[in-house]
């Protein structure tokens, strides 16, 4: 262990104590009285209230004892030499320090102004109508107001507006006033509406300088209508071809367009691309065959028989179909070619002539040929010939009319030859008539003994039968019996 210091000890008596208390008295006698003799004083500043207790005179006094500092700027009532006196208010307005920048200065000030417009006043600064104001990098006007404690500072900037002239294509111009940092933002500021295929001289990003001219070569406004879309745009295209190119669209094939090609580009111009699509149908059709007739020696005469039957041909048909915007617009026969050839019905008729036997009331006839055919009546003064003409009551052979004359179609029974009509007797083909055509008789009679027939008969052509070369062996459908 270390040893211990010796310690020192003070012994204080009764006297020293009661010096002590004596000191403390005297000293506290002093203050009380100082206190006494100090002004209670208010000062507001910028209407901030705080109290203070001094004894100094004046207000400058007052306010250095304070450590407020004044600017010349700033506003004190009572006046800095004024007396102070116990309970006075001394009021105190600091001007608000701001920086002007201004055509390429700062300028620097403290000022009571509220708003843009006084301190532009207090300064002698000028303002443009179109000049840009901000405060503190916010946009302003000339009536926007300071914000703050007087004490905040600000920065007060003012952007000069500079002339730039325009001028158009179609000799037209103009001169605007802008603060804008580029040409295209002058432009929009301005309201000329710039299109993206429109050349601009300098090019829109060039930094504005006073006096600078910018030349507008407009495009034109043009449209495209093609595939189901319509394509508006501008150009500086001189043809149709052109503009196609520049959006993109080509032709193919057989497309073409509205108007052509080589129209000139103007301005509304509104192209119509035609998509053109061409296509081959093949179809086959059926060719009829025909019916061909032979002669047959060996079948009776007025009988028939299907010797080969017919069966169509086939016909390919080879059309062009075109299509415009995939609508059909027309059809064209390229070729047609045989694929099979018809084959014709062979239907033979007979030529053998069989003589038979018809009893009459005459006795028996012989006859080569039997056939229906409709019986009419007629008699000299019913042919319909005028009583004086001269050929009146005679027949085409100029035979006198009578009973037993039969007028007849010379192509089915030769005239002079004879025919039985049963009920009416044998006559002869002695005459014809207009209305007397085909498988038609009209059997004549004396005009008082006439008998009206108007019916279908069964006719006999009596023997001897005429030359072959004189024989209709196919005789004609027409009349058509009805039954």
């Amino acid at each position: 262990m270390q040893p211990r210091r010796p310690q020192s000890i003070t012994r204080t008596g009764p006297q020293t104590v009661l010096a002590v208390v004596m000191l403390f008295g005297v000293f506290g006698a002093m203050a009380a009285g100082y206190a006494g003799r100090l002004n209670a004083v208010t000062l507001i500043v910028d209407g901030e209230p705080r109290s203070v207790r001094t004894n100094q005179t004046t207000v400058e006094n007052v306010l250095r004892e304070a450590g407020i500092a004044l600017y010349p700027e700033d506003r004190v009532q009572p006046a800095p030499d004024a007396r102070v006196t116990s309970d006075a208010t001394i009021q105190i307005a600091r001007a608000r320090p701001i920086a002007i920048l201004v055509d390429g200065r700062t300028i620097r000030v403290r000022t009571h102004a509220a708003t843009l417009a006084d301190l532009f006043a207090e300064e002698s600064i000028r303002i443009g109508s179109r000049d840009a104001l901000s405060i503190d990098g916010e946009p302003a006007v000339i009536e926007s107001r300071f914000t703050g404690v007087p004490a905040t500072p600000h920065t007060v900037s003012i952007r000069r507006a500079v002339p730039l002239n325009v001028t158009f294509d179609d000799g037209a111009a103009q001169t605007i006033e802008t603060t804008q940092p580029t040409l295209g933002q002058a432009l929009a500021e301005a309201g000329i509406e710039i299109y993206l295929a429109d050349r601009v001289t300098p090019d829109l990003h060039t930094r504005v300088t006073a006096g600078a001219t910018v030349y507008v070569d407009r495009s034109i406004p043009v449209s495209v209508q093609v595939d189901g879309q319509m394509i508006r745009t501008r150009t500086h295209r001189e043809r149709v071809a052109d503009v196609l190119a520049e959006v993109g669209v080509s032709l193919q094939g057989l497309d073409y367009t509205q108007p052509p090609l080589e129209a000139p580009a103007q301005t509304g111009l509104n192209v119509r691309v035609v998509r053109v699509k061409e296509e081959f149908l093949i179809e086959q059709e059926p060719v009829a065959f025909e019916t061909q007739v032979a002669p047959n020696p060996d079948m009776e005469i007025d009988t028939s028989q299907v010797t080969q039957e017919g069966e169509s041909g086939v016909m390919q048909k080879r059309t062009r179909v075109r299509y415009e915007d995939g609508q059909e617009v027309g059809r064209s026969i390229e070729d047609r070619t045989l694929v099979r050839a018809p084959r014709p019905k062979i239907v033979g008729y007979g030529t053998q002539i069989v003589i038979r036997t018809i009893d009459t009331p005459d006795g028996p006839r012989e006859y080569w040929r039997h056939f229906r055919a409709l019986a009419t009546s007629y008699s000299a003064s019913t042919a319909g010939v005028s009583q004086s003409n001269p050929h009146y009551g005679k027949t085409a052979l100029g035979w006198p009319m009578r009973k037993g004359i039969v007028a007849v179609d010379p192509k089915v029974i030769a005239l002079r030859s004879e025919l039985y009509v049963p009920g009416y007797g044998v006559g002869v083909a002695g005459d014809t008539g207009g209305a007397i055509i085909g498988k038609h008789i009209d059997l004549g009679y004396d005009d008082d003994n006439l008998v009206i027939w108007y019916r279908w008969v069964d006719v006999y052509l009596l023997t001897p039968a005429p030359a072959a070369d004189k024989i209709l062996y196919t005789l004609p459908n027409w009349p058509v019996e009805r039954r």
